[in-house]
């Protein structure tokens, strides 16, 4: 083994303990720390915190006040930890993709009649209240069935969007245990969630009549999004 390669090897050995990789990550959030800081953050004592703080002498270093802060080393170490967790992360997905089936048709009908009617119990009862206040104040009453609508449907849309690029499951998903995914194996994004359910909220009739072809791509946003549902019961 090279003088290199032996190096590198000693770096992901360094590396690979969790306390040492959580440690860095500490550094790097809040810049500075002090011995107690980073006990009361990790718990763990005294004797194991100084025993990863030797281990991790190359990656970080004593300020004057006595606090620890990263080396340059560090700060690269700490961009590696995070492109790791996001590889694991993909890698995760993309498995889950390949030994999950595609959701039913049918289960993902239930999970977005369940989301509908929650956002249509709160655009309603928001609407309501709205709407009978000039009634109280003895003005005229009117109910518009289409704000209505449209309040829903823009509401469903970017709650859907929040719910789904933060962890690929809406509520109504989580009851029927589906999952959104992107077909690349790539972690879910609010972009792609926004995509997606743009056409659900939307554009529904098109979005099912173009993409229904494919048992992958039950909408064509889907497709257009490169997004799929998975069933995680199957």
């Amino acid at each position: 083994m090279s003088a290199n390669e032996d190096g590198v090897a000693r770096i992901f050995d360094v590396l690979s303990h969790p306390i040492r990789r959580d440690m860095l990550l500490l550094l790097n959030e809040k810049g500075e720390c002090t011995f107690t800081d980073l006990l009361n953050a990790l718990k763990v004592d005294t004797g194991k915190l100084s025993f990863h703080l030797r281990s991790l002498k190359a990656f970080t270093e004593q300020t004057p006040a006595g606090k620890y802060k990263l080396t340059q080393t560090g700060e690269s170490a700490v961009r590696v930890i995070r492109d790791v967790k996001s590889w694991a992360d993909s890698a995760d997905i993309k498995s889950k993709l390949d030994q999950r089936p595609a959701a039913s048709f049918k289960k993902r009908v239930y999970a977005y009649l369940t989301d509908l009617a929650l956002i249509l119990g709160i655009t309603t009862s928001v609407f309501v209240a709205t709407e009978l206040l000039p009634l109280l104040m003895r003005a005229e009453f009117t109910f518009d069935v289409g704000a209505l609508i449209f309040l829903t449907l823009a509401l469903l849309w970017g709650y859907s969007t929040l719910l789904e690029g933060f962890k690929g499951q809406t509520i109504g998903k989580r009851i029927i245990h589906l999952r959104v995914v992107r077909t690349d194996g790539k972690k879910m994004s609010y972009d792609h969630a926004a995509i997606r359910n743009f056409g659900k909220a939307f554009l529904l009739p098109f979005d099912l009549l173009v993409g229904i072809k494919h048992e992958a791509y039950l909408r064509y946003f889907d497709k257009f999004a490169g997004t799929t549902v998975i069933d995680l019961e199957a």
